[in-house]
């Protein structure tokens, strides 16, 4: 019963769990450029400045990727970049000030991190982007594969 519950809502619920992921992620990254959902952090619904390194461009990372990540279009590329740009964070902005993630308020990086690591890995399930691209790959090669059977036989 387990077996067939597990096998029958896998893969929705990774679609979905990818879906959330994404949205909060592009989220922060919509704050911080433009503003939205109070802006970015400290800076009282303000705004980064434009290339400022290292905070503009993670979340420029965050806003596309988040954004592409929620589409499922590109996701393991997508999702291993978010990853890594909060591995960066975490080691970065927030290690320096104290060992354990609760410690150093780095919690919600090393979870992101761990996150965007996992759909990389298992990638973005069947309610995606990608895999309606795949299958219309897939169902091109087996149309033109009996097409040339047709003119051979």
């Amino acid at each position: 019963m387990v077996d067939h519950l597990q096998a029958r809502f896998a893969g929705p619920v990774q679609s979905v769990f990818r879906v959330v992921a994404g949205l909060l992620f592009a989220c922060h990254g919509t704050a911080s450029l433009f503003g939205f959902f109070g802006g970015a952090a400290g800076t009282h619904g303000g705004t980064l400045h434009l290339g400022a390194w290292p905070g503009w461009w993670a979340a420029a990372i965050q806003l596309a990727g988040g954004a592409l990540v929620l589409l499922g279009l590109f996701t393991r590329p997508a999702a291993m970049i978010c990853s890594g740009s909060m591995a960066y964070a975490y080691f970065v902005v927030h290690q320096h000030h104290g060992l354990l993630p609760i410690e150093n308020g780095g919690e919600l990086s090393a979870l992101y991190c761990w996150i965007f690591l996992l759909i990389a890995t298992l990638g973005p399930g069947p309610w995606a982007v990608d895999e309606v691209l795949r299958s219309g790959r897939i169902q091109q090669t087996a149309e033109s594969g009996a097409e040339r059977s047709a003119v051979a036989g």
